[in-house]
């Protein structure tokens, strides 16, 4: 008898990408495609979809590699779960960037075979994903990712000791989901200002003016401000904090065998949301020692980073990341901690990006990590 194929996505602004996906998936049997609908992906995405659920599901199914497609009958990233489980397929394809440790643990659950496919055009096609086609007219603002030193930018934090945050601008070749510490509450900010790049000028002006633009005067709760550095400064970055929510110091690193090499070691794996209303505020222990500890960790970071030793990187990393959840214990829970330690075999340090509670993972490894992600960090002359 003939296997059963299981693929599920957006397949919004349906391109050749899609096709060569659904092409490949389809050569391990009858190919069925579960289609997030116009809420999942809204609430996913933090945008509405440029077509509709209907009109999605039409087009999917006219593609001649799919037997059957429906829209799925869950919501957020595991929307699909009821509906692998009537369909009962003998394998589940994904791309690395939908690969996530949530789809193994069931895969493995329901005896389901995982495979996880490379994005690899047809012979003369150019690459295509969703997130480039829809620069052409609508969003090619970065995002960044934290890599030592998070919270420091928060003067409830530095008041107890002095230090740095370390971040990366990424070019948006993903398209990051909300709550998921990539600072997506800042980079919506940002397109109010600029809808579709960020405009020639100095960086550092641009994410000055972005943090004031995002924080009101008098707002109670105030988005730090390696948020808009990251986003607005492109390369390698740290920033220095002591009692105040701007920093004293800003330093930047456009060395390309540098960033090339960041690029070599740090995956990314998505989980989950941030759930809403998660209060990361409400058990704490910020105190001397542990601000001490994470300003320490960075300022380790730093100094292995520009002398590319993975290995000093690695525990200055992962210390980073313990000083955090030692101050802010609600960043981990026990299913972020499963996923972690399935993943210690293969990476030498791991962080959560951001504030935690869910989002990206972001794991430094000596090679590729299976299913990760990989990132493209941006340049100064890159013109995004």
């Amino acid at each position: 008898m003939t296997k059963k194929v299981f693929v599920s996505g957006c397949y919004d602004l349906l391109h050749s990408g899609h096709i060569a996906f659904f092409r490949e998936a389809s050569n391990y049997g009858d190919l069925y495609v579960g289609i997030g609908s116009d809420n999942t992906i809204n609430e996913l995405k933090g945008r509405p979809t440029v077509n509709s659920e209907q009109e999605r599901l039409y087009m999917v199914r006219a593609v001649r590699y799919v037997k059957d497609a429906f829209v799925n009958s869950g919501g957020g990233i595991m929307d699909f779960e009821q509906d692998l489980r009537n369909l009962q397929p003998d394998v589940f394809v994904v791309n690395e960037d939908g690969y996530s440790p949530s789809k193994l643990a069931l895969c493995k659950e329901m005896g389901i075979e995982l495979k996880v496919l490379e994005r690899i055009p047809d012979a003369g096609l150019p690459a295509r994903s969703t997130t480039a086609i829809r620069s052409s007219g609508v969003c090619m603002l970065p995002y960044r990712i934290d890599l030592a030193g998070t919270w420091i930018d928060q003067p409830y934090v530095s008041k107890f000791w002095p230090g740095w945050a370390i971040t990366v601008s990424l070019e948006p070749i993903v398209e990051y989901n909300e709550r998921c510490g990539m600072s997506t509450s800042t980079r919506n900010a940002a397109k109010k200002i600029w809808p579709h790049t960020l405009p020639l000028g100095k960086p550092e002006k641009l994410a000055e003016m972005l943090f004031k633009f995002e924080n009101d005067p008098g707002a109670e709760i105030v988005s730090g401000a390696q948020d808009a550095i990251g986003i607005c400064m492109p390369g390698l970055v740290r920033h220095y904090y002591d009692k105040a929510y701007w920093p004293l110091k800003i330093e930047s690193v456009h060395d390309n065998d540098v960033l090339d090499w960041l690029e070599q070691h740090l995956n990314m794996v998505m989980l989950w949301p941030r759930p809403q209303g998660l209060d990361l505020l409400g058990n704490t222990n910020i105190n001397k020692a542990n601000v001490q500890k994470l300003a320490d960790a960075a300022e380790r970071a730093w100094n292995a980073i520009l002398k590319k030793d993975l290995h000093e990187f690695a525990t200055a990393f992962i210390d980073s990341f313990k000083a955090q959840t030692t101050m802010f214990p609600a960043m981990l829970n026990n299913e972020i901690e499963k996923v972690i330690v399935s993943y210690k075999n293969e990476a030498l340090a791991w962080k959560l990006a951001g504030a935690g509670g869910g989002g990206y993972l972001i794991l430094l490894a000596e090679k590729p990590v299976r299913g990760a992600m990989r990132i493209k960090i941006r340049r100064k002359d890159s013109g995004i």
